[in-house]
Parts: structure tokens; C-alpha cells; sequence
């Protein structure tokens, strides 16, 4: 019998999966459901197609450049933690020149076509966004201060806005409230991942909340935070946005939501950050889902 052989992947290499998981896919589909609810939101009856179709792709093309310049920066603190050591930079599978060539393509790319195929507001906002992750996160805050997720959590909120600007080409109040929902979230969201790797945190002198001020503040921290974003959760309702559909669903959400971060805080058990994490992510997808069976249900 002839055994079948199995080449190795050379390193710097072009393998596409590779760049592919530079972009942090999941990530930015995530994303992505934000920003299609922020252009639903905007407009009562049917989108054009143009901007729907060509501000999806130009603002993932945008989102999947700062992950991928993201990978760039960390990748020497990636290589020293459990949960990435194994991505493309670390293992030498992408060199950091090919790095940078890859992320400044997509991003330019995707800037001109937000710039010609949206309009420009869309586009300086989401280079904004970019730049606001990639370098003022990724290569400051993230190492000079343990509020840095909630500093740096603008650039993250902003999808839903950018969304609403690609149909309206206008800043619209009613967009603001979508990216508080988004602000207020990212904390808890990103804390609970934090306890969860603090000792991972610790080791490459990354100064997350739980390393600097310990757990059972960032546990506290959580409970507050999950408290802002239930009430933050409600102001699609109370500016007339939505109807009982969300605020039923919303509420249910927040109750588990608050559940969750009480049960970390004062009935913690092995995993259980981690399973807030998760159930933050379940929790966003969700609301954002609300959103838009409402605003059909109801226009």
C-alpha cells in the first residue's frame, strides 16, 4: 500500500486560509449583522442596493485590514499566550512584510470603494475606526492603562453608526444610541475574556483590569457595566426606535445578562468567565436580531 504524503506548509508561504484568519472572520461578522442593522434602521422602506451591497463589503474589507494589522502589532505577545500563539504571525506562516502589504491593500481597497461607491463620510469614518483600533488601541492604550478596553471601545461601537451613514450619508442621533448599546457591552464582554486569560495577561505585560486591580474588582466592574448596558438597552424604546417586540426581548436578554455577571460575581465556579463571554457574544447577536424584526414588524 502506498502511504499518501502530506507536504509541509513552507514558511511565508501563500496560503489563504492564512490571511484569511488575519482577518478574524467571526469577528467581523459580528460586525458586519451591526452594521446591517444600522442601515435598516435608517430608512422606513426598502435600501438601494448600491450602498447596501457596496458598504457591506467596503467596511468588512476596512474591519478585516485593522484585524489584520492587529495581528501585525501583537504578534510578538501572540506567540507567548495559549489562546494565540498558533496564528500565522507567531508560526512565521505570514511574514510581518507580507503582513502589512496584505492589511494596507485591503484597506485602501476598501476606502476608495466606501469613498466612490457609498460616500465619503462612510469612508472617513471607518478609516477612523481603523486607525482607532489598529494603532490608538492596538499599539497604545492596550499597554499603557487597564481602562483601555473601555477607552479604546469607541472604535469597536462604531459599526451600527457607519452602517446608518452608508444609506443616509448623515449623522443621525437615533445611530448614537445603537453604538451607547455597543459601548456599554464591549466591557463586560471583553473582562470576562480577561479573568479568564489573566494569567496569560500577566506574563506579557499586558495591563488588563484583572492584572492591575484584581479579579473581584473586575467582577464588580462586569455587574456594573452589564447594569449600564441594560439601561443603555432601552433607549431604542423610549425615542420611539422599536416596539414590544424588543422591549420584551431585550429585557429577557438583559435579565441573563445581569444573571450571569451576578452568578461571576458572587457564585463564581470554574469556567464560568468563560462562559459569560460567550453568552456576550449570544447576547449581542441577539438584541441586534431583535432590532431588526422589530423595525420590519413595526414600520
Amino acid at each position: 500500500m502506498t502511504k499518501s504524503l502530506t507536504l509541509p506548509r513552507p514558511l511565508n508561504g501563500f496560503f489563504w486560509r492564512d490571511y484569511f484568519e488575519m482577518t478574524k472572520p467571526k469577528v467581523v461578522a459580528l460586525m458586519l449583522l451591526t452594521v446591517l442593522v444600522g442601515m435598516c434602521l435608517s430608512s422606513p422602506g426598502h435600501l438601494p442596493l448600491m450602498p447596501l451591497v457596496a458598504g457591506l463589503v467596503g467596511i468588512a474589507m476596512m474591519a478585516g485590514a485593522a484585524a489584520a494589522y492587529n495581528h501585525l502589532i501583537d504578534r510578538r505577545i501572540d506567540g507567548m499566550m495559549a489562546r494565540t500563539y498558533n496564528r500565522p504571525l507567531p508560526k512565521g506562516r505570514v511574514s510581518a512584510v507580507r503582513a502589512v502589504t496584505f492589511a494596507t491593500t485591503m484597506a485602501i481597497l476598501g476606502f476608495v470603494l466606501l469613498y466612490l461607491a457609498v460616500n465619503p463620510l462612510t469612508a472617513w469614518l471607518t478609516l477612523a475606526s481603523l486607525v482607532g483600533y489598529a494603532v490608538i488601541y492596538t499599539s497604545y492604550l492596550k499597554r499603557a492603562t487597564p481602562q483601555n478596553i473601555v477607552v479604546g471601545g469607541l472604535a469597536g461601537a462604531m459599526p451600527p453608526l457607519l452602517g446608518w451613514t452608508a444609506i443616509t450619508g448623515e449623522f443621525h442621533p437615533h445611530a448614537l444610541l445603537l453604538v451607547i448599546i455597543i459601548f456599554a457591552w464591549t466591557p463586560p464582554h471583553f473582562w470576562a475574556l480577561a479573568i479568564h486569560r489573566k494569567a496569560e495577561y500577566a506574563k506579557v505585560d499586558v495591563p488588563m483590569l484583572p492584572v492591575t486591580h484584581g479579579i473581584e474588582f473586575t467582577k464588580t466592574c462586569i455587574l456594573l457595566y452589564t447594569l449600564l448596558l441594560a439601561i443603555a438597552c432601552l433607549y431604542p424604546v423610549l425615542v420611539g426606535m422599536c416596539g414590544p417586540l424588543y422591549l420584551i426581548g431585550s429585557t429577557l436578554l438583559s435579565c441573563g445578562f445581569l444573571y450571569k455577571a451576578w452568578q461571576l460575581k458572587y457564585r463564581d465556579r470554574p469556567g464560568l468567565a468563560m462562559a459569560v463571554f460567550r453568552f456576550s457574544i449570544y447576547h449581542l447577536m441577539a438584541l441586534f436580531f431583535l432590532l431588526l424584526v422589530d423595525h420590519y414588524l413595526w414600520a
